[in-house]
């Protein structure tokens, strides 16, 4: 699957990543081949694991305050599902945080949360062939995975 072709698909959440939307993405992908379906995830993955990086993910949650009113911190399921809203949101939101991280920030607000955005291909797969998804992907997503985003070893 072509990155044109992903962010098309994409486009069909309106930029958010409601469940009623992934649903939708989810059928629609679904009507598609198999190898497209992988192509999909393929392209999904890359896209997480891109955004994996320390510039992202030691910006604090925008709308949480920790003990007396520090920054709260990311934990790496916020990290994941925020990555997953900022896909979500679309190829212009997605490139435009690469050029200025800050525009990543309103992403980690509990409004975008992007879980549903993480099982998207699973659904489509399982839609079109009535088999649980068991594909792995060439990038894993889990946070802090990304070593050229992560220069320095984490705990």
């Amino acid at each position: 699957m072509t990155w044109a072709d992903f962010w098309a698909l994409t486009a069909s959440l309106n930029g958010k990543a409601t469940r009623a939307n992934c649903q939708r993405l989810a059928e629609e992908l679904s009507r598609r081949s198999v190898p497209d379906i992988i192509g999909f995830a393929e392209r999904h993955a890359e896209a997480l694991h891109r955004l994996d990086q320390e510039k992202f993910g030691t910006l604090p949650v925008v709308d949480l305050t920790a003990r007396y009113g520090s920054p709260f911190p990311q934990s790496a399921d916020v990290f994941l599902y925020t990555r997953c809203a900022v896909v979500a949101a679309g190829r212009a939101v997605w490139e435009s945080v690469f050029l200025d991280p800050a525009k990543f920030a309103p992403y980690t607000s509990s409004e975008y949360d992007g879980e549903r955005f993480l099982y998207v291909p699973g659904m489509a797969y399982e839609l079109a062939t009535g088999e649980e998804w068991d594909h792995p992907t060439r990038y894993c997503v889990e946070s802090f995975s990304n070593r050229d985003g992560w220069p320095q070893p984490r705990d």
